[in-house]
């Protein structure tokens, strides 16, 4: 994903580690540093608030490891970081410090009312750091943003919605209907979510469009939540109504949604086919119709399960004859550009097909860079050398709940061999193999969550 400027964080993630305004007799506080904002290659947590934490400076993290299942950093010295409750800022402190002890057993305490996913240590340790990651990238009032650095740090629904499935599919029920509620608060009247907000839930104007998958992947996070758990998704039913209504009326008479941007963030104008919507739009809003027709047939709402229902099943119609006939491309033509977007009509969004299954294979084989991670496209305008992590969960998960086990389990292990030095999973990874943007990135966190879930459970489609 392509993120845009920066904004005000409310009293959470600031800015790299810099010294505590006030100094403790129970622990020193760290000088400042100015390194890009990016390269922290981690966050730092705290005691009993979860909410507040800031980036690990890159020179203090060298040879730091996270004490384990918690966001308190181990020290190469010995000591101990960590955000002391109702403080915005690091110290570093004792390790026998009461305050330590306590920051574990909150973390320790979180991850067991869950599951961690993962059929090895490595895994489970990739899994854990990717969930406490989100819970820290997630304010209390369900704000989760896609990063913590300025250009990262706004939510978008898209990237939030997953983070709500990834706490969904590992039981933290009540902080997926948070995220879910959020979503719900600054919906538009009509239906539609900007492209992005500000923490507080405001909208930024900075001359984006609409992002039409956003209410794909909302529908589908809130199914997910009310298939699973119920009694946490009760009041998200009218963002539902608002979200399907809205899509079902987009719908052309060849079935199709109007053309915007996607997970790509760029102008439909610069797509193979500028008139047509890309298969990142079509997968997630037929995944979304899907989903809130199952939604509604469980409450009992017959008239919109069959008006959203029988919308969906045009969508399913016009895929198969814009995009099937060319190998599900991103744009619906003839040679057109294969992208990861092909996995978003794989399980667990849609049930298993054989044609999409090898669409699905063909893209990540041809996306694959030397490092073994993937371009985003065949048609990608940014650097051809970098590999994105997202992108790369993507094919890991399609491979993960079609069944494709032993490729699911490469991709993983690729993603674990590629975290920074904290075990934080960044966006891109370079040429060398290294780090070349911010980490954690809460898409990648919440992908591979899902993905080390569907290697043992299967996650259910609409």
């Amino acid at each position: 994903m392509v993120y845009g400027t920066s904004a005000r964080k409310v009293r959470r993630i600031a800015a790299p580690l810099v010294a505590a305004a006030l100094a403790a007799t129970c622990g020193a506080t760290m000088p400042r540093s100015a390194p890009p904002a990016w390269r922290s290659p981690g966050l730092v947590g705290g005691t009993g608030w979860s909410y507040v934490s800031t980036a690990a400076d890159p020179e203090v993290a060298a040879g730091a490891a996270y004490l384990p299942g918690s966001s308190v950093l181990g020290l190469a010295d010995g000591k101990v970081l960590l955000v002391p409750y109702g403080d915005d800022d690091a110290q570093v402190l004792d390790r026998d410090d009461p305050l330590v002890a306590a920051a574990v057993a909150a973390d320790h305490s979180w991850l067991a009312a869950g599951t961690v996913p993962g059929g090895t240590e490595v895994q489970k340790d990739m899994a854990s750091r990717a969930l406490l990651d989100l819970k820290l990238l997630t304010a209390p009032n369900g704000a989760s943003t896609a990063s913590w650095s300025g250009q990262w740090n706004y939510v978008w629904p898209r990237d939030a919605a997953f983070t709500a499935a990834a706490f969904t599919v590992t039981g933290h029920y009540a902080d997926a209907s948070r995220i879910l509620g959020f979503l719900s608060r600054i919906q538009h009247g009509d239906g539609l979510w900007a492209a992005r907000y500000t923490s507080d839930g405001n909208a930024v104007t900075d001359g984006r469009r609409v992002q039409l998958d956003g209410l794909g992947w909302v529908l589908w996070s809130t199914w997910l939540l009310d298939r699973t758990d119920r009694s946490s998704a009760g009041d998200l039913w009218p963002m539902v109504r608002r979200a399907a209504d809205k899509v079902s009326r987009l719908l052309s008479a060849d079935g199709l949604p109007p053309r915007s941007s996607d997970y790509f963030e760029r102008s439909p104008a610069a797509e193979q086919d500028p008139g047509k919507p890309t298969l990142g739009v079509v997968g997630p809003l037929l995944t979304g119709l899907r989903a809130a027709a199952d939604l509604a047939r469980e409450r009992g709402d017959q008239t919109r399960a069959n008006r959203w229902g029988a919308a969906a099943n045009r969508m399913a119609k016009a895929v198969d004859r814009e995009f099937k006939p060319y190998g599900y491309p991103r744009s619906p033509i003839k040679g057109g550009a294969l992208d990861a977007s092909a996995t978003f009509l794989a399980p667990p969004y849609a049930t298993y097909d054989p044609w999409v299954d090898a669409a699905v294979q063909k893209a990540g084989s041809r996306l694959k860079l030397p490092n073994g991670g993937v371009l985003p496209s065949e048609i990608w305008a940014g650097n051809h050398t970098e590999a994105w992590t997202p992108e790369t969960a993507m094919f890991a998960l399609a491979a993960a709940a079609s069944g494709r086990t032993a490729e699911a389990d490469s991709w993983i292990t690729w993603l674990a061999d590629h975290r920074t030095s904290l075990g934080a999973l960044p966006e891109k990874v370079d040429d060398k193999g290294r780090q070349s943007s911010v980490a954690p990135l809460g898409w990648t966190d919440a992908l591979t969550i899902l993905t080390l879930h569907s290697m043992g459970v299967t996650i259910p489609v609409p």
